[in-house]
């Protein structure tokens, strides 16, 4: 048997603490731009690792750009806003 990890069924969830009414706000100023919470976080996430990620932070990002893609094929979802 491989000893490889499979990936899990679907995208687990991370919770974070933030303040109710920054979090209502955040969601307000989303919608307002055409987008949700999570794709907006996932871009900045993006950006981040971009401009400061070393050599293996560049690389679990392509390999969760991967999943990503992977993920959306199989559900038939949204391509990524650019």
């Amino acid at each position: 048997m491989d000893d490889q990890k499979l990936p899990p069924a679907k995208t687990p969830t991370r919770p974070i603490r933030v303040p109710i009414p920054m979090w209502e706000a955040y969601g307000r100023v989303c919608a307002r731009l055409g987008t949700d919470r999570t794709p907006d976080l996932l871009d900045h996430m993006r950006e981040r690792i971009q401009q400061h990620g070393d050599a293996q932070d560049l690389a679990d990002l392509e390999s969760a750009e991967q999943e990503l893609a992977e993920r959306r094929s199989r559900k038939g979802g949204r391509p990524r806003r650019t």
